[in-house]
């Protein structure tokens, strides 16, 4: 891997049941998109737990169907399935890795309790994944509800990931503090994302030896 910093930016989306269509018309919507051939050369960047792509979005619908019976409640909300959306810097990652890390960031946050699927999408300047999971448990007697602060757990799990597989590692690392600001032009001010990534570019140099001890680290920097 050639130096730069990267780091994977992610969002949680609830994805909801739209006016006037059913749910499995919803969720064909949505899978279908993530799914494109054309954004995921031809299937090879799809990967799954507990459902297959092909038919995920009638796996998904047997599943609330059985969790309608085994508990005898109705679905309280609209929201029929979770996206986390993970984004890349471009360079410096391949789409196969990038979908690996897809997978764990998905069996981490959902702890293997939902089914979900992984899309690598290579049409932009940047990598992403799309990871779309059932809002159903796999037993079928639960509902995944979002929770306060899930937003920045996913952005640690992320990060802990990328960290594991030698993402944010630079090579032959420069110490110079003026690397972001000869990126940007030695007029330009540095902006808020250019002095985090500065600061992560100093602390990669101290060689933390866990997410944690990062983190710790990344603190110091900030206050000096």
């Amino acid at each position: 891997m050639t130096g730069g910093v990267i780091i994977a930016t992610t969002r949680l989306i609830s994805m909801h049941q739209n006016k006037g269509k059913t749910i499995a018309a919803c969720l064909a919507d949505r899978t279908d998109y993530v799914k494109n051939p054309d954004k995921t050369n031809d299937d090879e960047l799809l990967s799954s737990y507990q459902c297959d792509p092909r038919t995920v979005q009638g796996e998904f619908m047997l599943s609330k169907r059985q969790y309608d019976d085994i508990t005898g409640r109705k679905q309280a909300s609209n929201v029929i399935a979770y996206q986390i959306r993970q984004a890349f810097k471009p360079g410096g990652i391949t789409p196969e890795l990038a979908n690996k890390i897809g997978y764990e960031l998905g069996m981490s946050f959902t702890k293997g309790n939902h089914a979900f699927i992984v899309a690598t999408h290579m049409d932009k300047a940047h990598i992403h994944n799309h990871i779309i999971f059932n809002s159903t448990s796999l037993d079928c007697t639960k509902k995944f509800r979002d929770f306060l602060g899930s937003g920045r757990a996913i952005a640690k799990i992320s990060d802990r990931i990328c960290l594991e597989n030698g993402l944010s590692i630079i090579e032959n690392p420069k110490r110079s503090k003026e690397h972001y600001g000869k990126w940007l032009g030695d007029n330009k001010p540095l902006f808020h994302s250019d002095k985090l990534r500065q600061t992560i570019d100093e602390v990669l140099v101290q060689k933390p030896k866990t997410f944690d001890e990062f983190l710790q680290f990344m603190q110091r920097n900030k206050k000096r």
